[in-house]
């Protein structure tokens, strides 16, 4: 291991925005966020967040909202965590786990909206199973999202967003789903508040177009 990664792990040891493996919290968190937000604001996801934009970004434009990256990468939510820290912004945290796991930390129903920004696409069959938006990740989703909660996709890979939306259309639990190819020319653009993440950044460089998809769960 670098010496930088290192240096990260042991930063996000100390700092109380983020719940990893080894701290207290992280055994005993499930059902206690309002304590440890010290509030009882309603409670936002972003899935495999890496360096937490959005968790950070939409933590500035809804201050009564509670942002929660969740990524196993401790080296990756060390920025995002970072970041928070320095702009005093008390209403972000980072979660260090698997997805296939997020019950374990969250009841049912106690997520208010969920945001997959830039997932890795898996694009060989063999792998269709992890996919964040395999019907295994789905049925997470909907057990943590409370009634009419907003499930939200952003991705550069047109392989995953068919899938995704096939996926959705072979579910007969799916309700008012709206999405487009091309994000930025799409009446939807101003649901995503113009964050823009660093793969975004960078794929949108060289010419891909961002879908984006929003669905809720029936019930």
């Amino acid at each position: 291991m670098s010496r930088g990664k290192l240096k990260r792990f042991a930063e996000n040891a100390t700092r109380g925005n983020i719940i990893e493996p080894g701290k207290p919290k992280f055994g005993s968190i499930k059902g206690r966020w309002q304590e440890h937000f010290q509030n009882d604001n309603e409670l936002v996801l972003e899935i495999a967040c890496g360096r937490g934009e959005y968790t950070v970004g939409l933590a500035r434009l809804f201050p009564k909202r509670n942002h929660i990256g969740i990524d196993v990468k401790g080296d990756r939510i060390w920025k995002g965590s970072g970041i928070a820290l320095e702009e005093g912004l008390t209403n972000v945290a980072f979660l260090r786990t698997h997805i296939l796991e997020l019950e374990s930390f969250f009841r049912s129903g106690e997520v208010s909206e969920i945001w997959i920004t830039f997932p890795d696409p898996r694009p060989r069959d063999r792998d269709e199973k992890r996919r964040v938006t395999h019907d295994r990740y789905m049925d997470i989703y909907k057990a943590l999202v409370r009634s009419g909660g907003w499930i939200r996709l952003k991705t550069d890979n047109t392989g995953l967003f068919d899938y995704t939306l096939e996926v959705l259309r072979q579910r007969s639990d799916i309700s008012d789903l709206e999405y487009t190819y091309d994000l930025y020319h799409s009446e939807l653009k101003p649901e995503c508040y113009g964050i823009r993440t660093r793969y975004e950044q960078k794929f949108g460089a060289e010419g891909h177009d961002i879908k984006y998809l929003k669905f809720r769960f029936k019930g």
